[in-house]
């Protein structure tokens, strides 16, 4: 074989390796970000470690329609539809997870609840039942099944730092400043928790 007909292979061989590690969002797949945000994404970070490790401070549900991916979040102005592209711009620290086989009749509906909550304020004070919305939040109502079973367990959260055993200082001021009592041991969920539940695959990671 000549150098000309090698280095063609070559090419060939690493186009195709290239294509098979490229990630294709599917609708309903679920996608885990490091927002690297301050003090607040650090103290979040800190309680829940993420699968394989990993930091991760907000989720989001992929949406494909005509062919271009949207992120379902609640982030900010609260929920919102924004292009996945634009998504990664904000931070492209972020692993893709798939519904497992046999839960993924629960994504056409799960979607179309997302999008029906779309323009519903942002929850800042992380109560489950306050008709607002955080990240997680988000996720775990839109995949409630027809019977209002939640696909994602609420688990009590906790604004401790682990270290000190003190509520972090950064929540503290946060919570001062709603001017509300910090909700240590309420239900909730988080994005890390979500990402090593059973019922969901990771088949990217954008590290």
């Amino acid at each position: 074989m000549n150098v000309v007909c090698k280095f063609f292979l070559i090419f060939v061989l690493a186009a195709l390796f290239s294509c098979s590690h490229h990630y294709i969002p599917q609708t309903g797949d679920l996608v885990f970000q490091d927002l690297d945000c301050g003090s607040l994404c650090d103290a979040i970070e800190k309680v829940t470690t993420g699968i394989e490790g990993k930091n991760f401070s907000h989720i989001g549900i992929i949406t494909v329609e005509k062919n271009k991916a949207y992120v379902l979040e609640a982030i900010g102005p609260g929920v919102i539809k924004t292009p996945f592209d634009s998504f990664l711009q904000r931070s492209n620290k972020v692993i893709a997870g798939r519904v497992k086989e046999p839960y993924r009749p629960l994504i056409p509906q799960a979607i179309e609840r997302s999008l029906s909550l779309l323009t519903k304020p942002y929850d800042d004070g992380f109560d489950i039942n306050n008709q607002k919305y955080y990240c997680s939040e988000l996720v775990y109502y839109s995949y409630l099944d027809t019977l209002g079973k939640p696909l994602f367990q609420l688990n009590p959260m906790t604004f401790i730092d682990p270290d000190t055993r003190k509520t972090f200082p950064a929540w503290t001021t946060y919570f001062q400043s709603l001017n509300m009592p910090t909700p240590e041991g309420q239900p909730g969920l988080n994005p890390g928790g979500i990402s090593r539940s059973p019922v969901i695959d990771i088949v990217y990671r954008f590290y």
